[in-house]
């Protein structure tokens, strides 16, 4: 098994990567996903801008052919050469599994298979197909830790000539880290807002840094709780613009609805009132959400919070197991609890 975690993937990328041919990544981190898968292609040395060296496959075209991937890898390039196959939007489909099975037993000459996919439970057809080969090599991409994010910030500014106070650098670790991307894309405005300067100092974070990974998803989950389709579908546009991914958003839904579940259920036992309820499971809430949080307790009954929860979780399993429709799936999902909430 070649799996590279997180602290090794630079070496790795440095040193190990040319000796394999096969590469699976995976992980909740959609931009750390993408990232890395194209650090990897170009660290192939196949021309990326030449479409017959590069083949980028969805996995809803494996799907309409489903022995596509075991053909474009026996196939000879129409000028010789290395060639790419690209596959995003990968999960646990066995056609896609039995196909990289059999290619982990004799990798094919002069061709690299890089296969992007969701999050990946242990145990998954995907992941421990590529765990158990040692030609493949499994990356996971989870959220950036402190040590990583420091990292980042530092590359960023450092391209910009630019030096950060540590109450600045402080600031900012708090607003970002929910995705690679948002969180590149973040650091990146903070420079250019910050050009010609010398020292970042903490009000220029306050000033132009939005929450990349929960402010943005916190005004999307209100937005459903009060049944504003208005508000909700602008704040998704935010978050769409961020690279900030959707899957963030229901999978926060998730978490506030199963609190909610359990303070109403608090509230019938105890015949208490939503407002004694929110003094104790509710008292880490931010105090700007606490009103709405409370009135949807005493809009939500206990059997809708239960009914509405089972919903998320079937469509946060839909999203796994179709990972090319997840912002779909997600987004129908969402919108509908919206409206849900609106009728009450």
């Amino acid at each position: 098994m070649a799996e590279i975690k997180s602290h090794e993937f630079e070496g790795f990328l440095e040193k190990s990567a040319r000796h394999y041919q096969l590469f699976v990544i995976y992980g909740p981190d959609r931009g750390l996903v993408s990232e890395r898968a194209g650090l990897i292609a170009a660290r192939t040395g196949v021309d990326l801008s030449d479409p017959f060296s590069l083949i980028k496959l969805d996995i809803g075209d494996l799907q309409k052919d489903q022995g596509r991937l075991l053909d474009e890898a026996g196939a000879i390039g129409l000028f010789g050469g290395q060639k790419l196959i690209w596959i995003r939007g990968a999960a646990n489909e066995k056609y896609l599994v039995d196909g990289l099975q059999v290619l982990a037993q004799k990798p094919p000459e002069a061709t690299f298979i890089i296969i992007e996919a969701g999050d990946l439970k242990k145990g998954s057809l995907l992941r421990k197909a590529s765990e158990a080969a040692r030609s493949i090599a499994t990356i996971p991409c989870y959220a950036d830790d402190a040590r990583a994010l420091n990292s980042l910030i530092d590359a960023e500014l450092a391209g910009a000539n630019l030096r950060i106070t540590p109450a600045a650098r402080q600031a900012l670790l708090e607003l970002i880290g929910g995705d690679r991307i948002a969180s590149r894309n973040e650091v990146r405005k903070l420079a250019l807002y910050c050009l010609n300067m010398e020292v970042i100092e903490e009000h220029h974070v306050t000033d132009i840094i939005g929450d990349a990974s929960a402010i943005s998803v916190d005004d999307a989950v209100d937005a459903i709780l009060t049944g504003n389709s208005g508000t909700f579908l602008h704040a998704m546009q935010k978050i769409t613009a961020s690279k900030t991914s959707v899957f963030l958003v229901i999978q926060a839904c998730l978490r506030q609805f199963q609190l909610m579940d359990a303070m109403r259920a608090e509230m019938d036992e105890k015949r208490t009132q939503a407002s004694q309820v929110m003094q104790t499971l509710g008292r880490h809430l931010h105090f700007k959400r606490k009103p709405i949080i409370e009135q949807a307790l005493r809009t939500w009954s206990a059997d809708a919070l239960a009914r509405e929860t089972n919903r998320l979780q079937a469509a946060i399993l839909q999203t796994r197991r179709r990972a090319s429709l997840e912002d779909t799936i997600a987004m129908q999902t969402l919108l509908s609890t919206t409206l849900q909430s609106g009728r009450k």
